[in-house]
Parts: structure tokens; C-alpha cells; sequence
């Protein structure tokens, strides 16, 4: 499937040569996109925060809340089998073109910022036996990183196809270790220490606090769950994209959760929150010794590596249907002859490399890499939710349901809205920062299409953006708020 052909525009009705993508790959693409750094970060990441009592509430707000996401997609496909690449399409339909490049620049964003996260946590994982690495922010894992990164840009420009038959294989191989660690850590569980680890540590503060504290934790391993529908026009059947979108989350959820609880078994939550990341690693080398942190080690290693597959193809994917309805530049709406979209799978590269070289000025460069990834997200998802209402009120459909949909969309609605209050002024402002110069790509297409660029519903958006951009630098510069 090699092109050796010069990379063209993608022709009219090039659809039609589309990989077709069937239930099984879809609901890999899900569970391998969510399935990643996230879930082997997860037993610090919320001992820092809260016990289990704490835990459990926030696994049931998340798990409640993402279902509900979940679910949304699910509708828009079936209600919207018209429009693609999900959560940009459906900003776009229910909010405006610019209001659409947004969300679709910030999806993309989101993706690209994950995905270092990804190589940052290989490096610390390798980090343990190669001290030259450290955390996977010295010099030495950033450029072992950037290697990586233009490896995968040549791997995904073999062809769509195949490297989403890569990612279903890979996804099975990294799911057993996961499963593997729950089942030893039930074997290895001790009561006492779980009952100890109940009611969470006195730094923690208030349960409200406590829980708000694991949101953006939560929002990160959840991130993915509408691979499906980013993916939606290579699907083989219209029908398979909700489906895969919600048996991919309920598989998920229920290993994510597990994994959490069952580590307040094996050891003292205050010794949790300094373990280093890979915490799920360190978890399992205190029940079983050093072959368990070397197992989850490699385990790890796989699931990442597949998990930015998965995301570095939905990210390039955004961009190219944005450029293809002409909301971004012409430009990202190359493609090759294997329907790959080039010209946005490089962008997407590049805006991760520059990001992997500004962790170098980062305290802690995993959990900021994890926390922008979530805090850009929630944008491009509270206008999903939106829209769902939108959709819902306007449209009845047969059967009935209407009254449940709605429901459904407006707890995804208000779930999100929550997200963006526990993320925190620090993860907007620092959003807006990034929101704000991509302006600059909207405004190439509207010129390209000899358009007016901004609307006057449009300024007032572009002012709020530019305004939050500002305050979010002078907050850096006077050091209200650090990387």
C-alpha cells in the first residue's frame, strides 16, 4: 500500500476510496485511543488527590458523565448521518463556521498535546533503568522522542487502512496486561490497607475538593471515546459508529475504575502519591516484586505506542474534513492516493514536536502535557453536548425517545460545563493562549474563499479569545500561573 506517487488534492467524491472500517476495528479504534498513557498514570494521579471514598465518586460522576457523551455521539450519528469527523461537524452545524473551527482546532490540539504525553511517559518508564532520560523531560528523552514522533509520521503515511489494522492488533496486546495487573493486585489485596485509605489525607482538603481535584485525570483516559465518530466516513456501516462508540466506553470504564480501586489495596495511599509515573508499574512491583514492574513496564510501552496511532490519525482526520469544507486552508486538504491526509498528519507531527521541546521548561512535564490535553477538550465537547439539545428539540424522530434524548443531551451538556469549572481559571487561560493564534488559520481560508473574514457575532468571539489569550500571557509573565 506504499504511495510512490506525489502527494495530490484529495479528488471530489474521494470518499469513495475511503478505507471501510468494520464494527470490530471502529470499537478497537475507540478502546485503543482511550486505552493509553492515562490509565497507567492513574494510581497517583489520584492518590494526590483523594482516598476511596473520594475515588469512587469521582469514577461515578465520570463514568455516569462520559456514558452520557457517549451516548450523544451515538444520536448524532444516527440523527446526523450526514455529518463527519464528529465533534468538529456538529460544532459547526450548531454553532457557525467560526465557533466550528474552534472546536475543531481545539480537538486537534488536544489530540496533538496527548499524544506527548505519550512519549514523556515512555521515557520516564525507560527512565528507571536509564537515568539519562529522568522523567522523560531531559534533553536526551526529547530528542529520543522527536525520533519517534516523524517514525510514526512515515508508519501512518503508508496508508489509513493499515494502520488502523495495526492499532486493533496492537489494542488486544495491551489490554491483557491491564487485566492482568487487576486480577494480581486482587490476589495480593489487603484489607487493612484499603480500609486505611478510605476516607483520603488531610492535604486533600474538603470530598468536593477531593473529587473536583480527579476530574481532569478523569477527562484525559476518557479522551477517545468518540474516536468512532472522528472516524465516521470510513465506516462500513453508519449503524457500527454509536454501537462501537459505546461498547468501547463501557469496556473501558470498567478497567479504568478497577484499576484506581484496587491499587488502595496494595499500599498506603501517601506512598502511592510519590511513587514515579508509571505508577501502575511501581504498584505492581510493591505486590509482587521487580518482574511486575518490568511486565507493566513493557506492557506500557505497547499500549502507548498504540494509543498514539489511534490518535494521531483522528487528529490529521479533523483537520482534513475542517480543510475539506473549507474551515481551514486549503493546504491540509491534501491527500495521497491511500487516502491519506498528508499535509495534516505533518501539521499535527509539527505541533507536537514544538510541543515535546516546551516540556523542557516544565516542573513536571506529564501531568502538564495530561492536564492541557483535558482543559482543551472540553470546548470541542461542551458545544457537542449543545448541539445534541439542539438537535433533539428540532427534530423528532420515530419510535419515540425524544424525552430520553434529551435528557441524555443535556447531562452531557451540564456534565461538561462542571469539567470546565474543575479544570480551573489556570487550564482556560492557558487554553485561550492556544485558542486564540489559530485565528490565523481561519482567517487563510475566508481569504482563500475571497470571504469576509469575521462576522460581527463572529469579532465578539475572536475578542473573547484574544482577551483570555492576553490575560493567560501576563498571568505566565507575572507568575500567577507556571507550566
Amino acid at each position: 500500500m506504499t504511495s510512490t506517487e506525489p502527494d495530490t488534492a484529495a479528488p471530489a467524491g474521494g470518499d469513495s476510496k475511503a478505507a471501510k472500517l468494520t464494527l470490530p476495528t471502529l470499537t478497537a479504534m475507540v478502546v485503543g485511543s482511550m486505552v493509553g498513557a492515562g490509565v497507567f498514570s492513574l494510581p497517583r494521579r489520584f492518590a494526590e488527590e483523594t482516598g476511596v471514598s473520594g475515588a469512587l465518586i469521582s469514577w461515578a460522576i465520570a463514568g455516569a458523565g462520559m456514558l452520557m457523551l457517549a451516548f450523544v455521539f451515538q444520536m448524532l450519528a444516527m440523527r446526523r448521518p450526514d455529518l463527519d469527523a464528529g465533534v468538529y461537524a456538529y460544532a459547526k452545524a450548531g454553532f457557525g463556521e467560526y465557533l466550528g473551527f474552534f472546536s475543531a482546532f481545539g480537538y486537534w490540539a488536544s489530540a496533538c498535546v496527548g499524544n506527548v504525553t505519550y512519549w514523556v511517559l515512555i521515557m520516564s518508564t525507560v527512565g528507571a533503568i536509564w537515568p539519562a532520560l529522568g522523567e522523560g523531560d531531559t534533553l536526551l528523552a526529547v530528542a529520543l522522542s522527536s525520533i519517534g514522533l516523524w517514525a510514526f509520521f512515515l508508519l501512518i503515511r503508508r496508508g489509513v487502512k493499515e494502520a488502523a489494522a495495526i492499532n486493533r492488533i496492537v489494542t488486544v496486546a495491551k489490554i491483557v496486561p491491564i487485566l492482568i495487573f487487576i486480577v494480581l493486585a486482587l490476589f495480593y489485596f489487603k484489607w487493612d490497607v484499603f480500609a486505611a485509605n478510605w476516607g483520603g489525607a488531610d492535604y486533600a482538603g474538603s470530598l468536593f475538593n477531593q473529587v473536583r481535584g480527579t476530574m481532569l485525570a478523569t477527562v484525559f483516559v476518557f479522551l477517545g471515546v468518540e474516536g468512532a465518530s472522528v472516524y465516521s466516513r470510513h465506516a462500513k456501516r453508519r449503524e457500527d459508529v454509536g454501537r462501537a462508540t459505546v461498547l468501547g466506553f463501557l469496556c473501558v470504564f470498567a478497567i479504568f475504575a478497577s484499576v484506581t480501586i484496587v491499587s488502595y489495596g496494595i499500599m498506603p495511599m501517601s506512598e502511592i502519591a510519590e511513587l514515579r509515573q508509571p505508577s501502575m508499574a511501581a504498584v505492581l512491583e510493591h505486590a509482587v516484586g521487580t518482574w511486575g514492574q518490568v511486565f507493566i513496564s513493557v506492557g506500557l510501552i505497547v499500549s502507548v505506542l498504540g494509543a498514539y496511532l489511534a490518535w494521531t490519525l483522528m487528529a490529521a482526520e479533523v483537520l482534513f474534513v475542517a480543510a475539506k469544507d473549507e474551515d481551514m486552508p486549503r493546504f491540509l486538504a491534501r491527500s495521497t492516493k491511500d487516502d491519506v491526509p498528508v499535509a495534516a498528519l505533518a501539521l499535527s507531527t509539527l505541533l507536537s514536536q514544538v510541543v515535546l521541546i516546551v516540556t523542557l521548561l516544565s516542573d513536571d512535564a506529564f501531568n502538564f502535557a495530561l492536564n492541557m490535553t483535558s482543559a482543551l477538550s472540553l470546548i470541542p465537547f461542551l458545544l457537542a453536548a449543545a448541539y445534541a439539545v439542539k438537535v433533539v428539540r428540532s427534530q423528532s424522530v420515530d419510535g419515540g425517545g425524544q424525552g430520553r434524548d434529551l435528557v441524555v443531551a443535556v447531562l452531557a451538556t451540564l456534565y461538561t460545563a462542571f469539567l470546565i469549572y474543575a479544570a480551573g481559571a489556570k487550564y482556560l487561560l492557558m487554553s485561550f493562549i492556544v485558542y486564540a493564534p489559530a485565528t490565523i488559520l481561519f482567517v487563510m481560508a475566508r481569504r482563500e474563499q475571497g470571504r469576509r473574514l469575521f462576522s460581527p457575532r463572529e469579532l465578539v468571539i475572536l475578542a473573547v479569545s484574544v482577551a483570555g489569550a492576553v490575560m493567560g500571557v501576563i498571568a505566565l509573565a507575572a507568575g500567577w500561573i507556571s507550566l
